[in-house]
């Protein structure tokens, strides 16, 4: 069967936070991809969150930028995979501020019906140990919060 995982990409563009550095870090941005049975990533096309540039993602961590394009208009937006789900998922993804990524994410386990899976909405690092916030999508309309603290992948 196949998998989703969210991966970084890296981008050309600098944040501005990191423009007066001597050696600024690219910006990075998180996508969601489908790895099939023989473990090879579905192409796909995603939008830097910060300079709008096109990519196009090719393996785990992989992208080749899409020169002169800025635009893609069958990139899917929040809005129209938010069409999907329903009311009270699409209210708690907007009130945790999620990822593009992650509205991906949790429209492939609509799509595949791979009930079960959670999704991460928030974390933190209280005295070293992290502390995350995860939803679990049990079926179409039911869902359950949740929260882990510790080390260990939920």
């Amino acid at each position: 069967m196949e998998q989703g995982i969210k991966h970084l990409i890296t981008c050309r563009c600098i944040l501005p936070q990191f423009q007066a550095s001597d050696d600024p870090p690219f910006h990075q941005f998180t996508v969601f991809s489908i790895v099939d049975d023989a473990d090879q990533v579905a192409v796909k096309y995603a939008q830097c969150n910060s300079c709008g540039i096109i990519h196009k993602v090719t393996d785990i961590c992989t992208s080749e930028i899409m020169t002169g394009r800025e635009d893609l208009s069958s990139i899917l937006t929040i809005d129209d995979i938010k069409m999907g789900f329903p009311e009270p998922l699409s209210a708690t993804l907007e009130k945790h501020s999620v990822d593009y990524a992650t509205w991906e994410q949790v429209k492939w386990i609509f799509d595949n019906e791979v009930w079960g899976s959670h999704v991460i909405l928030s974390s933190d690092t209280v005295d070293g140990l992290k502390q995350t916030k995860y939803l679990k999508i049990l079926g179409k309309g039911l869902f359950q919060m949740n929260s882990h603290t510790g080390d260990v992948y939920i």
